[in-house]
């Protein structure tokens, strides 16, 4: 499901470092060595798939694409020509053109990189100059400061909390921190992130 307006359809963005690829069926097993590396499913303020769970994982972004609300890609390191995380588009909102960005997780070693200063660039960079978007999302849980700390280095400005917002596996109730860049921002936001691409 998608608007003439606002396609949402299976795309390749490619960077200097990474591509961000489609989300397949054959990437499940590269998925999984990715979040070895840290063993990132231990993380519980976040969800990253695990042996047990990829398959749920990997069917629950595919309906949600066939549904219009996501669209799920991998991303893959060109020079160490492997797959090192995911990340998506999700709550995508074509009337009021707007989208968020999430589910995004990478490798232990690759943390701390120019990797996600470069697939947030890509990703906005689509929402912006070809969706047309007035305004795209962030949002991650309220203690997660290593995350919050790389959305305002983005550029993201903070909207609020949403409390008691999500109820979580283990039944702890989970506080979202809110963040969003519109439109008129955008060429601030994107000097500042090719500024850093560059240095």
């Amino acid at each position: 499901m998608t608007s003439n307006n606002f396609p949402i359809i299976p795309i390749k963005l490619k960077g200097e470092t990474v591509k961000l690829k489609p989300l397949k069926v054959k990437h499940r097993t590269k998925l999984l060595e990715a979040a070895a590396d840290g063993e990132l499913w231990n993380l519980w303020f976040t969800s990253v798939p695990n042996k047990d769970t990829i398959d749920s994982y990997l069917d629950k972004a595919w309906v949600e694409q066939d549904h219009g609300s996501q669209l799920a890609f991998v991303v893959y390191h060109k020079r160490d020509k492997k797959i090192i995380g995911t990340t998506r588009f999700m709550n995508i909102d074509p009337t009021n053109r707007r989208l968020e960005i999430g589910h995004t997780w990478y490798s232990k070693s690759y943390q701390r990189t120019r990797v996600n200063t470069e697939c947030k660039y890509l990703l906005l960079k689509h929402a912006f100059e070809h969706l047309k978007c007035i305004a795209v999302e962030f949002r991650t849980h309220v203690v997660n400061n290593a995350s919050r700390n790389a959305i305002q280095r983005i550029g993201a400005n903070e909207d609020g909390i949403l409390r008691n917002h999500r109820i979580l596996v283990d039944g702890k109730y989970r506080d979202t921190a809110v963040y969003s860049i519109i439109e008129s921002e955008w060429p601030t936001v994107k000097k500042n992130l090719l500024d850093k691409l560059k240095a």
